[in-house]
């Protein structure tokens, strides 16, 4: 490990069982993690776990965040509506190095129905280890942040 981080993690009941197992290796690993929840299979909604990571990356407050539901889609998708947050679903290798490499990512979503807790754990090292490469990835990401600017402004202005 390259250097410990303060993660965030969060889940729905789908996710809950990966998430713990997940939480637990990043302790081993000497990483802080602050755990929004969900804390039982009782059935929750997801968009509410994947705020309260989202923002916790967005403002600061956390290095990364880590989220699971069923598939890590809809998380994803809920974490993307914060400004700041690049979050990106991954269930393979692949995916979860170029999101760290070419995207700069700040957020991993996986999916507990689709990965077992062995490829989740592979999945999450890879991405946790791998550095934004920069370079021509860099003016990318700022158009990513571009568009965040321009129709958060159209939104609310």
């Amino acid at each position: 490990m390259s250097h410990a981080m303060t993660i965030a993690v969060g889940a729905d009941h789908a996710g809950w069982t990966l998430k713990e197992s997940l939480k637990a290796w990043l302790l081993e690993q000497g990483h802080d993690v602050i755990d929004f929840g969900t804390h039982s299979p009782d059935s929750v909604d997801y968009p509410d776990y994947a705020a309260q990571v989202g923002e916790s990356v967005a403002v600061g407050k956390v290095d990364r965040g880590v989220l699971v539901c069923g598939t890590g889609l809809g998380m994803a998708i809920a974490a993307n509506k914060i400004p700041g947050v690049r979050a990106v679903a991954c269930n393979d290798l692949l995916a979860a190095r170029m999101s760290r490499e070419h995207n700069d990512a700040n957020v991993l979503a996986v999916g507990g129905r689709l990965l077992g807790r062995e490829a989740a754990l592979e999945i999450l090292g890879c991405w946790l280890e791998t550095r934004f490469a920069g370079g021509r990835h860099v003016p990318r990401v700022d158009k990513i942040a571009a568009l965040e600017r321009r129709h958060g402004a159209e939104r609310h202005g």
